[in-house]
């Protein structure tokens, strides 16, 4: 009969409409329960790794550049500097707990000119990863010409440390490095040499750097800027 058919119809759009919400409010339920996790991993992180211990003195990181010049050597202009870079027990607790630092050391040297833009003679840069290995208690650094989050550790030179100073210390020298070549300088012109040091705070979980944004401590840096005459160097 017709009318048995239609109450069959009903029932079918009916029983398939519930079940359509039963699902749609079950996938509304999975969403906010994968959102709380997210928001809790979030807060577990900073509460992990961005507030010291009670125990614990909470010294302010420090980054300074204490000395810094070029030397000329065969041809070229090499960059030496030294850092004074000591890291406060949040910085440290966050390696200790597995997760990694990263800094960028930059130089570049440019050529004054009065009628444009000054001329870009020489740059380089070197990026660290610092990471703390439980398993055997040693402090690994990586050193690329890359951001390592970029190209991966793969194309980075590796050293391994016992202690946090001896690790510290490999950031803190810049010995030989070649910014420029001697015949790039001319003569009778001033430069103007630029170094850079900082925390590359990009680098972290994108959780954390959120969390981090707005914290003073996790803005760890300093620059040096130095003018130059066409003899530098001598």
């Amino acid at each position: 009969p017709v009318s048995a058919t239609m109450s069959w119809v009903n029932m079918t759009v009916f029983i398939t409409h519930c079940w359509k919400s039963v699902q749609c409010e079950l996938n509304g339920m999975a969403r906010t329960s994968l959102w709380l996790r997210v928001l809790s991993w979030c807060v577990w992180s900073v509460c992990a790794f961005s507030l010291p211990s009670h125990a614990q003195t909470a010294a302010a990181s420090q980054v300074e550049v204490t000395e810094l010049r070029l030397e000329r050597s065969e041809g070229a202009l090499l960059v030496q500097s030294t850092l004074r870079l000591d890291l406060s027990s949040t910085f440290e607790e966050a390696l200790q707990k597995g997760m990694p630092l990263y800094f960028v050391t930059e130089a570049e040297l440019t050529r004054d000119r009065w009628y444009w833009y000054d001329k870009k003679i020489g740059a380089i840069a070197r990026h660290y990863r610092l990471a703390y290995q439980p398993l055997t208690r040693m402090w690994r650094l990586n050193v690329s010409r890359e951001p390592i989050g970029a190209v991966g550790l793969a194309s980075s030179l590796s050293q391994t440390f016992e202690t946090l100073p001896e690790a510290l210390a490999a950031i803190r020298r810049t010995v030989n490095w070649k910014l420029a070549d001697v015949s790039e300088l001319g003569s009778d012109n001033k430069f103007t040499l630029i170094f850079k040091f900082r925390l590359d705070v990009s680098q972290l979980p994108r959780p954390f750097q959120m969390m981090t944004g707005g914290q003073s401590e996790w803005n760890l840096s300093t620059q040096r800027t130095l003018r130059l005459n066409s003899d530098l160097g001598r």
